[in-house]
């Protein structure tokens, strides 16, 4: 969810004064009012941020404001001369859509443009029952979440379990669930809803919903170049990757099978056929009552990860996590420290967002100029 790499030696995003590069500039400027919050901007900062005339940024602030997303959010202190107006984004001008599809439960929320949720649904899921029930059911929860009445919708985010193709949109050899390999979800998904789709393996959709609650990336937060993983432990363990500031999903979109990693050779046998897999061993801990040991079993795994990548952020969600949020950063922590490589192990802490959230933001990337 990269939100670009141009600088201007300010932390943010470069603009540029080209008219046929009107939607790049638009999508600058409203990235730096999201990140600023209510407080908002004067024209004068945005200019010198962007590197943008400041004519450009007039004259595209009052197109946005005429588009309804863009406001005035007040004064700044005069410092002698005229006081600025300061401009502030409009979270409530549009939503997106986000919908984790797990193996047994489903998700979906609406958020702003702020990606703050403004409403949600919950309920069980047959992930095995089929493509056809999980279509359904996918179908149900927007009719649940939208506002028939409300702003324009951007799209709806799915996050699936993997192996997936996100360029195709197609489902992969899912682990434990074969009949999903080659089923277009996405292209179903369009014709059904009606509106656009973004399909995406739920941890990499977990990785841009942290990046998103923590501003990183951004214009503001200059979060960009930093290496973080998504650790997600639920139905199943996986992993979203960062890097560079945008998420990491391998030429084939196969990256982060995190849990397929064997810790524990001739180890018990794990759905995917081999053995002593780290997801085998840590949800069998979880089973057991054991959930020390499943962070030390997660920490251990995470620790490989650190060691091959030098990533600088593991956050943990998912909702065995939830259940014991201090156990598991504890632990993890606990081994990444005693096997860190350098003198500063990674920082270790809880996702603020969940996989529908990031999923909604997959949806909001494009309107940002991110990656997604």
């Amino acid at each position: 969810m990269n939100r670009g790499t141009r600088g201007n030696g300010d932390g943010g995003r470069g603009g540029v004064n080209l008219p046929a590069l009107r939607g790049y500039n638009e999508a600058l400027l409203l990235d730096l009012l999201r990140g600023a919050g209510p407080a908002g901007l004067g024209r004068t900062e945005l200019a010198t941020r962007t590197g943008l005339t400041p004519q450009a940024v007039s004259k595209i602030m009052a197109r946005l404001g005429g588009e309804g997303l863009v406001a005035e959010a007040g004064r700044a202190a005069s410092t002698g001369g005229k006081p600025r107006t300061l401009l502030r984004l409009v979270p409530q001008a549009r939503h997106a859509v986000g919908v984790h599809v797990d193996r047994d439960e489903l998700r979906a929320v609406r958020v702003d443009l702020a990606g703050s949720v403004v409403a949600e649904s919950r309920g069980p899921l047959d992930f095995g029952a089929g493509p056809d029930v999980v279509v359904e059911a996918v179908v149900r929860a927007l009719a649940r979440v939208r506002d028939p009445a409300g702003p324009p919708l951007l799209g709806v985010g799915v996050a699936a379990p993997g192996p997936l193709d996100h360029r195709a949109g197609v489902m992969g050899r899912v682990t434990g669930f074969p009949e999903w390999e080659g089923f277009p979800l996405r292209e179903v998904l369009v014709g059904r809803l009606g509106v656009p789709v973004v399909l995406d393996k739920d941890t990499n959709a977990g990785a841009a919903g942290a990046a998103g609650a923590a501003g990183a990336g951004g214009g503001v937060g200059g979060e960009a170049a930093r290496a973080s993983v998504y650790l997600h432990v639920g139905t199943g363990l996986g992993a979203g990757l960062r890097l560079g500031g945008e998420v990491y999903r391998g030429a084939r979109s196969g990256a982060g099978e995190f849990g397929h990693q064997v810790l524990q050779l001739d180890g018990p046998a794990c759905r995917c056929g081999a053995r002593g897999c780290a997801e085998v061993l840590c949800l069998g801990a979880v089973d057991r009552g054991d959930l020390a040991g499943a962070a030390r079993i997660l920490g251990e795994g995470a620790a490989n990860l650190v060691a091959l990548l030098d990533v600088d952020r593991v956050l943990l969600g998912g909702r065995v996590v939830a259940a014991a949020p201090e156990v598991f950063v504890d632990g993890v922590r606990a081994v990444l420290v005693a096997r860190a490589l350098t003198s500063e192990p990674p920082v270790v802490g809880l996702a603020e967002a969940g996989v529908a959230e990031g999923a909604a933001e997959l949806v909001l990337a494009p309107f940002f100029g991110w990656a997604g």
